[in-house]
């Protein structure tokens, strides 16, 4: 066996791990692992050495800290610290009763679950859990099939939160956007730029607003609760109790991240302020002022310390478990770079795959393996630095389209696979079945695929992107219309009243 193939084994047998165990972090740590040993040639003391090397590289090297990656992990451990005060302290809940008592119709209901996804941009599992079960009185009271919830919970989470850099998506994808040696902007113009091409997710969300507002798809139920709506008594809530902390979040991360830029620059160009900006300390600073305001306003409500207290170490619990899947990609991708295996990969993409054919293509392979995996996460962290040396060696113009398809597929394929997290806790916080919500979802996540396949391909080849968008615009309305002319996937259910 040639050197050069022995080197692509551990990737391989991380990729296989990933898809059949469906453990990326297992995955990830035996790839990680299997590389250390040959680098070292299979010398134990040897590869202890250099597995400690590049874990410490990680926060320290070549005399300075690494202050990009502190950064990301701390603004990490922040927002899953606020999620968590968030749900456990009662502000979702409260948000839930104000929203409650001003809903009137079916449609108004349907809306607002789309709206409270908006609001609560901050994590993908956090808005499927606080969505779904604050938004489960509304589909009792005013007939909407808890599948219908279920696909309004799900597509307004990580689609939503794929294309937003103060998301806690933002700070993990953007540290692995930054490892790119070659990456022609800053980390944070790669991440806006690769989602204003993220077709999918920019189509799944434009979907679930027309859904919410002409009910296709799924025939709704008379509830008893409906028929005696008039006679309830409106429940009041406190709506700021969530909406402070998160415009909080989302304006002091716009404008820290200006301000940081504005202080390197001397002109008043934004974009220029964008490409200087400090874009990890601005995400930790807002994070951690959010978390503080948050903290403020639940004290004030009455929340005790020690249950403050429990709240942020249950955050920092639920994050730990993505933060590991961090430092494992940023290590693998250490491995990966000692061993040659991207430039290898670039190689062999050049010598036998079609430019014409990467954008798309790339985009089915994430859309397989996400799906196969469940992780949207883990297939960014392994496809996102091959895709960029792939792009790199075929044609760098192609570099950011095909981050958006690894974005896109990922995201596709986590939407329809029925052991994602996200799937299983939208059907289960919406009081259905998992299987039934993937089997409904299903044909929306169609439609949204079909458009960015479109779409992709057309961006490949060089298609403007107005008539980029138009076709993938008419593609997804046309499907919609055929879609909701010919495909019923319920059948009506008339409750007992």
């Amino acid at each position: 066996m040639s050197p050069s193939l022995l080197a692509i084994l551990p990737l391989l047998l991380t990729l296989t791990l990933a898809l059949f165990l469906r453990r990326t972090l297992v995955a990830l740590g035996v790839g990680i692992v299997s590389g250390a040993l040959l680098i070292a040639q299979f010398d134990p003391l040897q590869t202890g050495l250099y597995l400690l090397d590049i874990g410490v590289k990680q926060f320290y090297a070549q005399g300075a800290w690494q202050a990009w990656h502190l950064n990301v992990l701390f603004a990490m451990l922040l927002l899953g610290s606020m999620t968590q005060l968030l749900a456990r302290g009662g502000a979702v809940g409260q948000f839930g009763d104000w929203l409650y008592s001003r809903i009137r119709t079916e449609r108004q209901a349907r809306l607002g679950v789309v709206f409270l996804g908006w609001l609560v941009f901050i994590d993908g599992i956090f808005s499927c859990l606080a969505v779904g079960h604050v938004c489960q009185p509304l589909s009792q009271r005013y007939g909407i099939r808890h599948e219908q919830l279920a696909y309004l919970v799900d597509s307004n989470a990580s689609p939503l939160c794929a294309l937003l850099p103060f998301s806690s998506w933002g700070p993990y994808v953007m540290a692995l956007i930054a490892g790119i040696s070659f990456l022609p902007v800053s980390p944070l113009e790669a991440f806006i730029e690769v989602a204003l091409f993220n077709f999918y997710a920019i189509v799944t969300l434009g979907l679930s607003v027309l859904v919410a507002w002409y009910g296709v798809g799924f025939h709704s139920f008379v509830a008893a609760t409906a028929v005696e709506s008039s006679n309830t008594v409106e429940v009041k809530g406190n709506p700021w109790l969530l909406a402070i902390p998160m415009l909080t979040l989302l304006s002091a991360s716009v404008g820290l991240t200006l301000w940081s830029g504005a202080q390197q620059v001397s002109s008043w160009d934004v974009s220029l302020w964008l490409a200087k900006a400090d874009i990890g300390a601005s995400m930790r600073d807002a994070c951690l002022l959010a978390t503080l305001v948050t903290l403020a306003m639940l004290g004030l409500s009455g929340r005790r310390l020690t249950a403050l207290v429990g709240d942020l170490s249950h955050g920092v619990r639920m994050i730990a478990f993505a933060i590991a899947i961090l430092l494992c990609t940023w290590m693998i991708g250490a491995v990966i770079q000692d061993l040659g295996v991207a430039k290898l990969l670039a190689a062999w993409a050049k010598a036998y795959l079609s430019p014409h054919l990467l954008v798309a293509g790339m985009f089915l392979l994430c859309a397989i393996m996400a799906f196969a995996t469940g992780s949207s996460w883990g297939t960014f962290a392994i496809m996102i630095p091959i895709g960029a040396e792939i792009a790199h060696n075929l044609d760098p113009h192609l570099l950011l389209p095909v981050l958006s398809a690894v974005m896109a597929g990922s995201v596709f394929g986590d939407h329809c696979s029925p052991i994602s997290d996200t799937s299983v806790l939208s059907a289960t916080s919406s009081g259905c079945a998992p299987h039934d919500h993937v089997v409904t979802q299903l044909p929306f996540a169609l439609i949204a695929a079909c458009a960015a396949l479109v779409g992709f391909q057309l961006v490949n080849l060089a298609v403007a992107t107005p008539l980029v968008w138009l076709a993938v615009v008419s593609c997804s309305l046309g499907l919609f219309v055929l879609m909701a002319r010919f495909y019923s996937p319920l059948p009506r259910f008339v409750a007992q009243t």
